[in-house]
């Protein structure tokens, strides 16, 4: 590789496979060789983890939009009184799965809310709970730390408690990735105070790592943060893998500002940006197997293009996506299985469906 004469030792420390420090990724994110860093990103995913792209053939179930965070990043949440809030019933969700039954190859569920006002942890877990009974064929990932929090606070019980009656009673097999945004207390005490810190979160997915039950992690990225916030963020996740290596897949999720509070004062990401992002978090997460490339926020096209900048993961069909087209997405709100095996393949790499824990169900050589 030809790296500018001042990022050759990162590039050596990359090519012996060294672990880069926060320095180093400082220095990356002021980088603008996005080529470079694009090159080195998929070295080290083809190094890694081979040619295979995971996806999943699964379907999005947002049991409510009413919530008592008010994060300012958020288009999603409503309070009870709002237009367009909601609730689904037990029945209503069993709706929402029935019709994506439609698809026979349909192979788990992403279930992930608002934190109500007035429902119990029992509430939530019934509906999941019936879901699970009825679809018992689907795998379940559910929840973020977040909500994991919220459970334990309204309950009484303990995060370890709250895990153990989802998996056990539930179905639940993996937890969601989101709510992590960015891993600072400047941010979280700025933009959602109301919801779980920074200390927590990693609290919940070490728990969960604990008792066997694997997650996904993230980082929402371009607002208010600084570079060195993301660095510290991603370093806060490496160091959590490290102890449990728990984490399945790392997500980046570029801040969609339209319909937010924060939306007057923050532009979109631009696509270097982006990929500059996921390059970065594919050598600084040296012990992240997984890299998401999530095309409902990125665009399809970038999410393509992310195949080639360390990604190695591109989510899934999700049939009807609700969460970020409320904050101005301008994806599909779905995409057909066909569809995303052809990406993968323009891509020159091998598309794989696999279940919420990357088992591979069938592949597309």
């Amino acid at each position: 590789m030809l790296a500018a004469e001042n990022y050759r030792d990162i590039e050596e420390k990359i090519m012996q496979g060294e672990r880069l420090t926060r320095e180093d990724g400082v220095r990356l994110f002021n980088c603008h060789d996005i080529a470079w860093l694009g090159a080195m990103a998929d070295m080290v995913r083809k190094r890694k983890c081979g040619d295979i792209v995971y996806y999943n053939v699964n379907c999005h179930v947002n049991l409510t939009n009413i919530c008592t965070s008010g994060c300012k990043f958020c288009a999603f949440g409503r309070k009870a009184e709002d237009e367009g809030a909601y609730a689904l019933s037990r029945e209503q969700a069993l709706g929402v799965v029935a019709d994506a039954m439609q698809d026979p190859n349909l192979a788990g569920l992403h279930i992930v809310s608002g934190l109500h006002p007035t429902w119990s942890f029992d509430h939530y877990l019934g509906i999941v709970k019936a879901i699970h009974e009825t679809y018992p064929n689907l795998y379940i990932k559910g929840f973020t730390g977040v909500e994991i929090t919220h459970f334990a606070q309204i309950s009484g019980l303990s995060v370890e408690e709250v895990l153990i009656r989802l998996r056990d009673e539930g179905g639940l097999q993996a937890i969601a990735g989101g709510g992590a945004e960015i891993l600072s207390d400047r941010i979280r005490y700025e933009l959602c105070p109301n919801k779980a810190t920074a200390d927590e979160w990693l609290e919940v997915a070490r728990t969960a790592h604990k008792l066997g039950i694997k997650s996904n992690a993230s980082m929402l990225y371009g607002h208010i943060e600084t570079l060195e916030e993301r660095v510290d963020h991603l370093l806060r996740l490496r160091e959590l893998q490290d102890e449990t290596g728990g984490f399945q897949t790392f997500i980046c999720f570029p801040f969609l500002p339209k319909n937010t509070e924060l939306g007057q004062r923050v532009k979109q990401t631009s696509m270097w940006d982006d990929l500059r992002t996921m390059a970065i978090s594919r050598l600084m997460l040296d012990n992240f197997t997984n890299i998401k490339a999530y095309w409902v926020m990125l665009t399809v096209p970038v999410a393509q293009v992310a195949l080639g900048f360390g990604a190695n993961d591109i989510d899934g069909t999700i049939h009807k996506e609700t969460i970020l087209h409320d904050a101005g997405a301008t994806s599909p709100r779905a995409l057909s299985e066909d569809k995303i095996i052809r990406i993968i393949r323009e891509a020159g790499r091998i598309p794989a469906a696999c279940d919420c824990n990357f088992n591979i169900l069938r592949t597309f050589d």
